[in-house]
């Protein structure tokens, strides 16, 4: 079993529309580390040597989070600016990171069609990922492709938010249970989540 920690980070936590109901489903996946980094550190006292430690006993990492000005939380930033450190994931002697896995779940308020050179976001939604996506290159880890949720905010209007929650559900324990290809990579369907790539038990 690979051992999969989930990092949340939604500062408006109580007004979600589809992030509180994917973090319950977390919470709910039996041999899955879940991290509520707001909960957690109300006043952005992140300890790093736990969170270092955590990075460590663990080989996948998800980082569950909308999208916020094109970026991510501001907890989440701190986060990395404060964990990652010189010496501990990269740098000279920093490869304690290195074979790990980076994956990102992320909910976007706008529809999938906004982000695309003729859309009004300009840009696909990999680019706004490019930082986490060097973060991931310069500690030597596998950045993986993510789950996304466009059109969030419509969601629930549209009955999507029962199939993304069942769907990130199934991620979490495929990836607990050796079963995602994570070579294979996300596509997202008609209805803007991402169809799971898993391998089937023989």
């Amino acid at each position: 079993m690979a051992k999969l920690i989930v990092y949340y980070a939604h500062p408006g936590h109580k007004y979600s529309h589809v992030n509180c109901k994917m973090s319950r489903a977390a919470l709910e996946v039996d041999g899955v580390t879940y991290v509520d980094l707001y909960a957690d550190y109300p006043r952005f006292d992140i300890n790093v040597d736990v969170e270092q430690q955590r990075l460590l006993d663990h080989d996948v990492i998800l980082f569950q989070f909308p999208m916020f000005w094109y970026s991510t939380p501001s907890i989440l930033k701190e986060w990395q600016d404060i964990v990652l450190e010189h010496g501990f994931a990269y740098g000279a002697g920093g490869d304690n990171l290195a074979g790990k896995t980076m994956i990102l779940a992320i909910t976007a308020a706008g529809p999938e069609d906004a982000y695309s050179a003729g859309g009004y976001q300009h840009y696909p939604i990999r680019d706004f990922l490019r930082p986490l996506e060097q973060t991931a290159n310069l500690c030597e880890m596998r950045f993986a492709p993510p789950y996304v949720l466009y059109s969030a905010l419509k969601a629930p209007k549209v009955g999507e938010v029962e199939p993304h929650v069942e769907g990130y559900r199934d991620l979490l324990k495929s990836i607990r249970d050796d079963r995602y290809d994570f070579n294979a990579g996300g596509v997202n369907d008609v209805f803007g989540y991402a169809t799971l790539p898993i391998r089937k038990e023989s």
